[in-house]
Order: structure tokens, then C-alpha cells, then sequence
């Protein structure tokens, strides 16, 4: 007889019905035995017969909850319950632990009739044998039956409750987990942007610098002036540090950007956004040109949180990304028509969680000269726009 829970307490209430059953049949025989009457033999024998079908269930495998095998067993053990209830009075106590094992083995819409039906036998045994009826009749097997009934529903919905919690604290564990990798994965990503942010806006701008005062005073130097060749080699080295700088920046870029430009980037960005009855496209417009990766990841990371607030928020059927290159500027506009909200107040979201939203988005193109804005009412969708002006050597190049 495995319990559902392998437990110590378990074990313990299952030790616990053995023993009780066992004193109970023992108790029968001792009785019949001491009075010495004609059904002593016959008592002596359905109670032995009935020990060793209980400790057959008990040890062997197959004999299960729920199952045919289960049932059939406890059939078994009733029938000889029964005949035994026929020979001796005393076998009526034997009906507490039947309680327990009819509730334990049987589904709960046949666990009951059968409870009430043991009972009812009980009762009917004490009158037929005693020939008088009393309230102890009554009340003896119907408050049995009624502890046996409450003692195990009490215990299914302490089961189930320890199960729930159990469960939660996986989950709680698990989940704390995935937040901490989260936030490592955010940190390093975070870090890795500053650092190319850095080495761009000081190391690089500043070997780019170096090496157009020199291309200048270069030319400005006859061919033949001593100090040409020297200026010619500080030129070179310059450039090839500003290439260095570039390729660490690189380096540093988002896992988004490593593989590709960023019109790929959020054109996969839009492919793995998921959410019920959403549909998102991505368009490019204009003639693409190369961005500084500060740019990029501002860009990219912008598009990133407007289309998950989006995903979590709006109950969007549709949502468009479209990147913009322009004479002088570069622009990334992220529309859908959700249920929007009102942009003079802050959005639940937006409120004290420490997440990435609109004051970040702004605080990140502000950094980098730009400007962002947002278009939304309630009912009428959202439109969340962020500009970047060109640097001028890409503005040049786009013009």
C-alpha cells in the first residue's frame, strides 16, 4: 500500500493503520476466545484469514490506490469483515481502520457510500447480536466514521497545500535564478555599451582628430622639408590606432549587432517578438549608411524597449518599426495601434520599477544629440519616434 507522499508522517500514519487493524483483529480473537463458544474456531479463522490478506496487500507491489487491484483487495477485506461481523460482536470495531483504507483506496464519490454502507453494518451487528437498541449503537461507528472521513480530507487539503507551496518555492528558486543571470547578462551588456560608447566618444574621436591635423599640417609641409616624413609616420599611426579603437568598439558592440548591420538587427528583433494576434513588420527607408556604434546600440535598444512595452502593454494587433535614413539624421519610429495611454502622465509600467522606459529612452538620445518623442492617447495606439543627427563625416557621405 504506497502512499502519495513518501514521507515520514506517511510512513508513520501507515505503520500507525497496520498496527490498529492488527491490535483490533487480535482483540476479536482474544474475546471470542476467553468466552468459549461454539463460533470460536470459525471466528479464529476469518480473522487470521483476514490478517493475511491485509499483509498480502500490504507487501506486494501491485496493490495500489485507485487501481483494480486496490479495489478488489478491498472487497476482499470487507467480505471477511462482514462474516466476521456475522460471528462475533466484537468484530464492529474492526469497521474505524475499514474507514480509513475505503477513503484511502477508493475515489471519494465511492469512498463515501462505502463509509456509509460499513457503518451501517456496524450498527446493524451490535443490534442483531446485543438484541437491544442504545445510542452507543449509533453514535459509536457514525462518530468513527465521521473522524475517519474528516482526519483524511484534512489531510488531502494539508497535501495539496504542502504540494502547492512546494512547487512555488521551485518556481520562486528557479525564477530568482533567471533573474540573476538576467541581471548579470544585463550588467555585462551594460558595461560592454559604456565601454564602446567610451572608447568611441574619447579614443577614437580623439585619434580621428589627431590624424586630420596632421593630414593638414602634411600638406601644408613642402615635399622635401625635413619634417615630412615624420609627419607622414605619426599619420600613419595615427590611423592605424583609429583602426584599432574602431575594431575594439566593434568588439564591444551588443550580441545584436555583432552579426550584421542594424536593419538586420531589427528585422530579427521583430521576427522573435511574439504575443497573441500580433503582427510586427519592419521597413527600412532611405539609403542606408554606416553608423557609429553608440548609434546603433541607442537604436537598437530603443526599438528593443518600445516593442516590449508594446508586447506587455498596448493589447497591440499591429506594430511597425520602420528606420529612417535622412540627409542629416537617422530616425527610428516604432507605431502600433494598442489601447495607448495619456503621455502627460506616466504609464503604470513606467512607474518606480526601475525598468527601461521613456525617461531612459529620452536620457539615451539626449546623449547623443537627439530627441525623442511620443504620440499616444488612450484608445488611439502609440507612436514613439527618436532622432539622431548624422556625425558630420556620415552626413557627408549620405549627402
Amino acid at each position: 500500500m504506497d502512499s502519495r507522499s513518501h514521507t515520514h508522517v506517511t510512513a508513520a500514519l501507515r505503520l500507525c493503520l497496520h498496527a490498529l487493524l492488527t491490535g483490533l483483529l487480535a482483540l476479536v480473537v482474544v474475546r471470542t476466545v476467553g468466552e468459549d463458544t461454539p463460533r470460536t474456531a470459525a471466528v479464529v479463522a476469518v480473522a487470521v484469514l483476514m490478517a493475511a490478506l491485509y499483509a498480502a496487500g500490504a507487501l506486494v507491489s501491485f496493490v495500489q490506490p485507485g487501481n483494480r487491484a486496490g479495489a478488489v483487495w478491498l472487497g476482499g477485506l470487507w467480505v471477511l469483515w462482514a462474516a466476521l461481523l456475522v460471528l462475533s460482536p466484537e468484530a464492529l470495531w474492526v469497521a474505524f481502520p475499514l474507514y480509513f483504507l475505503q477513503l484511502h483506496f477508493l475515489p471519494m464519490r465511492w469512498a463515501l457510500p462505502a463509509v456509509v454502507v460499513t457503518a451501517a453494518a456496524a450498527i446493524t451487528s451490535f443490534v442483531v447480536h446485543r438484541q437491544e437498541i442504545a445510542p452507543g449503537a449509533f453514535i459509536g461507528p457514525l462518530i468513527g466514521a465521521a473522524v475517519a472521513v474528516a482526519t483524511v480530507l484534512g489531510y488531502d487539503t494539508l497535501f495539496r497545500e504542502s504540494e502547492r507551496r512546494r512547487e512555488l518555492i521551485v518556481e520562486l528558486v528557479a525564477t530568482r535564478a533567471d533573474l540573476a543571470e538576467a541581471e548579470r547578462t544585463a550588467g555585462t551588456l551594460a558595461e560592454r555599451e559604456r565601454l564602446a560608447r567610451e572608447i568611441h566618444d574619447t579614443l577614437a574621436q580623439g585619434l580621428s582628430s589627431i590624424q586630420l591635423l596632421l593630414r593638414a599640417a602634411e600638406r601644408s609641409l613642402p615635399e622635401d622639408a625635413p619634417a615630412a616624413g615624420h609627419v607622414r609616420a605619426a599619420r600613419e599611426a595615427a590611423q592605424a590606432n583609429l583602426a584599432e579603437a574602431r575594431s575594439f568598439v566593434r568588439a564591444l558592440t551588443p550580441p545584436d549587432l555583432e552579426h550584421g548591420s542594424l536593419a538586420a538587427a531589427l528585422e530579427r528583433l521583430c521576427a522573435r517578438t511574439s504575443a497573441p494576434d500580433l503582427t510586427v513588420r519592419f521597413a527600412v527607408s532611405g539609403t542606408p549608411v554606416e553608423l557609429p556604434t553608440p548609434y546603433e546600440v541607442a537604436l537598437l535598444r530603443t526599438a528593443q524597449s518600445a516593442l516590449a512595452n508594446t508586447v506587455r502593454h498596448a493589447r497591440a494587433g499591429r506594430a511597425e518599426i520602420t528606420l529612417s535614413f535622412m540627409d542629416t539624421s537617422v530616425a527610428l519610429d516604432v507605431v502600433d495601434d494598442g489601447q495607448g495611454f495619456d503621455p502627460s502622465e506616466a504609464p503604470v509600467h513606467e512607474r518606480g520599477d526601475g525598468g527601461f522606459g521613456l525617461p531612459a529612452m529620452r536620457a539615451r538620445a539626449g546623449s547623443l544629440g537627439g530627441a525623442l518623442s511620443v504620440e499616444s492617447a488612450p484608445g488611439q495606439g502609440t507612436a514613439v519616434a527618436l532622432t539622431l543627427p548624422l556625425p558630420v563625416a556620415e552626413a557627408e557621405r549620405a549627402a
